[in-house]
């Protein structure tokens, strides 16, 4: 699974690796982004891709409360175009979710140790999400998404065995399209990402508790 992430990259950066026309949201360095939170995503509406933010944790339109978002931070690439929480979404609603590392806890017998696991290049990049439209009983439009996890590659495995879906540059745009209902070829792109272009080191606890949000959870105490 996928439980926190970072994104710190500014701006300027996330723009020069992601395919993104407009920009409406702000972006704020967060070194540990944790359920429910506002995440940055892409999201393309009437052709134009736009940064925008959503809610952490999808919830579906039919839900009664926003509680089942606790519930549907991630979802299955296997499952992911059958499941009815997030058929429809995989059919229509499909984004990017802007990250530049994400953390997993390696079980060291009784003791689970954080990881810190980003590109090598440490560029920013996508996790393949999907979203959806929740009206809360007040009448307040709620646009929230989720994470789709994928079995582990080789670097990932010893630490655990699923990991967030990281799209790779070309798979950005066609991801995004939601022209596009070839699903067989939209399944085809939730793979792991290359282990060769990837990296991790052992981490402080502190990042156990979402109320660190400093530098100091993403360095090294390897």
């Amino acid at each position: 699974m996928c439980g926190r992430f970072t994104l710190f990259s500014d701006l300027k950066h996330i723009q020069l690796t992601l395919p993104i026309d407009a920009v409406h949201a702000k972006v704020t360095p967060n070194y540990n982004i944790a359920p429910t939170q506002p995440v940055l995503t892409v999201v393309q509406r009437e052709g134009v891709n736009i940064l925008e933010t959503m809610r952490w944790g999808l919830i579906p339109s039919w839900a009664k409360d926003a509680q089942i978002g606790y519930k549907m931070i991630n979802a299955r690439a296997e499952t992911v175009a059958e499941k009815p929480s997030f058929k429809r979404s995989f059919q229509q609603r499909r984004c990017l979710i802007v990250a530049d590392g994400f953390y997993e806890w390696r079980k060291d017998g009784t003791k689970k140790t954080p990881m810190f696991i980003r590109l090598k290049s440490k560029r920013p990049f996508s996790f393949a999400g999907l979203y959806a439209i929740w009206k809360s009983p007040e009448g307040e439009a709620v646009t929230s998404c989720t994470i789709i996890t994928t079995a582990a590659n080789e670097l990932m495995r010893s630490i655990h065995d699923r990991m967030p879906v990281i799209l790779a540059r070309k798979d950005q745009r066609v991801w995004l399209d939601p022209a596009d209902q070839d699903l067989g070829r939209l399944v085809s792109l939730l793979k792991p990402y290359p282990e060769k272009s990837m990296e991790c080191y052992a981490v402080s606890p502190i990042v156990n508790s979402p109320q660190h949000n400093s530098p100091e959870c993403i360095q090294s105490v390897e």
